[in-house]
């Protein structure tokens, strides 16, 4: 199973990255695969061309994986613009086939409802499956982050 993970954080090394990559990991050792990291942040300016190449072959390489861990901050209550720069680039159904799990990080206990709310139907939008609810970390739990409750027993 090809695992992708989606970082959306501003900010290289955070600790967003590296809660999200030992989830995958953990994940990808419960039930057999590998994990490919995709930074949005390494693209830099070229989000800002639709179309651009680099990003295309980026794109392409997250449509090809089996499962998309997709994680961002959270900014204002929402996930971040970096996120939605990359996913802008995401055709119509062009995730299709690929099984979506959404995450975000914050401080706020009261944005516990955005990866739900927000970020789900973003990648629903992109034709990417969420057979689980999006889950919510606090930024006191990074450093203990833990594959979320269905997430394994989904993709067994």
């Amino acid at each position: 199973m090809d695992i992708a993970v989606v970082i959306g954080h501003p900010r290289p090394q955070s600790r967003t990255r590296t809660a999200a990559l030992a989830i995958a990991n953990q994940l990808a050792e419960r039930v057999g695969g590998t994990v490919t990291e995709i930074d949005v942040l390494g693209l830099g300016p070229a989000l800002l061309e639709l179309g651009d190449a680099s990003v295309a072959r980026t794109v392409e390489r997250l449509a090809r994986a089996d499962v998309a861990v997709v994680v961002s901050p959270t900014f204002k209550g929402s996930y971040s613009g970096l996120l939605k720069l990359f996913l802008d680039h995401v055709p119509a159904a062009g995730l299709g086939g690929v099984v979506a799990l959404p995450l975000m990080v914050g401080g706020n206990p009261d944005h516990a409802d955005a990866p739900e709310r927000l970020l789900r139907p973003l990648l629903l939008e992109t034709g990417a499956s969420c057979p689980v609810p999006g889950h919510y970390l606090l930024d006191s739990d990074l450093d203990g982050a833990t594959v979320p409750d269905g997430w394994a027993e989904v993709l067994a």
